[in-house]
């Protein structure tokens, strides 16, 4: 049996364009209902008391025709007079009236009485014109209501509309934002809260963008301070004399230089439209080969990785893209499965997906969430988290998507889906 939910909790999940739709149509219907009402109760007892004042006149002149002996059409003794005018009239020497709704399918009559000597005398009219007049009345009134209640809708439907555009298109700012775009505004109009919101993203995209501009400057600087020096010590270790120490090194001074060189290439990838693709067509399972080999060839320096990758080739399909960014983009992603993950390393090719799978502990939790960091590895606690950033940043010169997700049997799974038509999206994007 389904749950219910509360209205506040119904509420909640409404868009602020209903609930804006809502509140200005439910305004509009109680703010007419209250004005028909009003209306409604006004016009009744204006009625009511024309009425009596109409058979209080008519009362009058039977009292006097009665007194000097006149016949009238007045009613003498009415034995039909209501039983509360009989009595308000016996007790006291006064002039009443009494509007007498008797029902049963017949119209209410409006008297009049008072007591002339011994005998009451009563008139009574139809109140029948007056309750036609007050359904008319009714039918018009409904109608209002009616046509103030839609039009309230449609306001309330064009200006939830419009707050939402507005609303909305800060949202896809900030989102752009969120995703890599610092180019991305909203230049709001108007001095309203929305238009302070739309501000407020701009403001916070030009702090953003300033500041990474700031760290990839300092980062890209320092690299390019470091490279001199570093290839100075790659020449001076290959002078050393073989031998232990000699080795360790070389092999130190190594690692040193590919993290300069990716520094760089991370910087060059955060400065959008410095990179570009060069496309070309090329044979899918051509290209994971490709990846495959410069993997071992780079894991063949440290024995402790295991450099055997399995090139399993599903759909295989010509694509037009560039070949290089996409060997650099699996090599990564190799290297990354060899050292967190564990054998056997498989690169899947089912056109256009290309898919990197180990068998380890999967992806930490943080990287499925919110993506690679840099200088972050997570749970594994190795590395820098540049490997996966270049991955991240040459995807996106091709206009690729790169997905990572850890398989109900175990293991991680990354996979780079190439576009169909990398030329015409590239376009398209700028």
């Amino acid at each position: 049996m389904a749950a219910l939910r509360s209205p506040a909790a119904v509420l909640a999940r409404v868009g602020l364009r209903t609930k804006t739709a809502l509140v200005i149509a439910g305004t509009a219907a109680v703010v007419a209902a209250l004005i028909a009402f009003l209306v409604h109760q006004r016009t009744a007892e204006d009625q009511q008391r024309q009425a009596a004042r109409a058979a209080d006149a008519q009362l009058l002149r039977a009292l006097e025709d009665h007194a000097i002996g006149i016949d009238t059409d007045a009613l003498v003794n009415p034995r039909e007079l209501p039983d509360a005018l009989r009595k308000a009239v016996t007790d006291r020497p006064v002039r009443a009236t009494y509007l007498q709704s008797p029902g049963n399918g017949r119209d209410p009559v409006m008297w009049a009485a008072a007591r002339s000597g011994d005998d009451v005398v009563a008139v009574s009219r139809s109140y029948a014109p007056q309750v036609r007049a007050q359904a008319d009345l009714n039918r018009v009134l409904i109608g209002a209501g009616a046509g103030a209640t839609a039009f309230g809708c449609v306001l309330g439907v064009a200006v939830a509309a419009w707050a939402g555009r507005r609303i909305g298109a800060a949202a896809r700012t900030a989102r752009q934002i969120a995703d890599g775009d610092l180019t991305a505004r909203v230049r709001p109009t108007g001095t309203d809260q929305i238009a302070q919101l739309g501000a407020a993203v701009d403001t916070m995209a030009d702090a953003l963008g300033s500041r990474l501009e700031a760290e990839r400057r300092v980062t890209a600087d320092v690299a390019h301070e470091l490279r001199t020096p570093v290839a100075g010590l790659v020449t001076a270790a290959g002078l050393l004399p073989p031998g232990r120490p000699a080795d360790l090194v070389r092999k130190g001074v190594g690692h040193l230089r590919l993290l300069v060189e990716d520094v760089l290439e991370v910087a060059r990838l955060d400065v959008p439209g410095v990179e570009q693709a060069r496309y070309e067509e090329v044979e899918l399972s051509s290209l994971a080969r490709r990846a495959a080999a410069a993997a071992r060839g780079a894991a063949a320096d440290d024995p402790a990785v295991p450099a055997d990758v399995e090139v399993l080739v599903r759909t295989d399909a010509v694509v037009e893209t560039d070949p290089r960014r996409v060997e650099r983009v699996l090599t990564n992603l190799i290297t990354n499965a060899r050292r967190h993950g564990a054998p056997p390393f498989v690169l899947e090719v089912d056109a256009p997906a290309l898919r990197v799978r180990d068998h380890g502990p999967g992806f930490p939790g943080d990287l499925l969430a919110e993506g690679p960091r840099r200088f972050r590895t997570g749970a594994r606690g190795r590395g820098t988290g540049l490997g996966l950033t270049i991955v991240t940043g040459q995807a996106q010169v091709l206009g690729a998507r790169v997905t990572y997700e850890n398989p109900p049997d175990g293991g991680a799974r990354a996979t780079l889906t190439l576009p169909e038509n990398p030329r015409h999206q590239h376009s398209t994007d700028r």
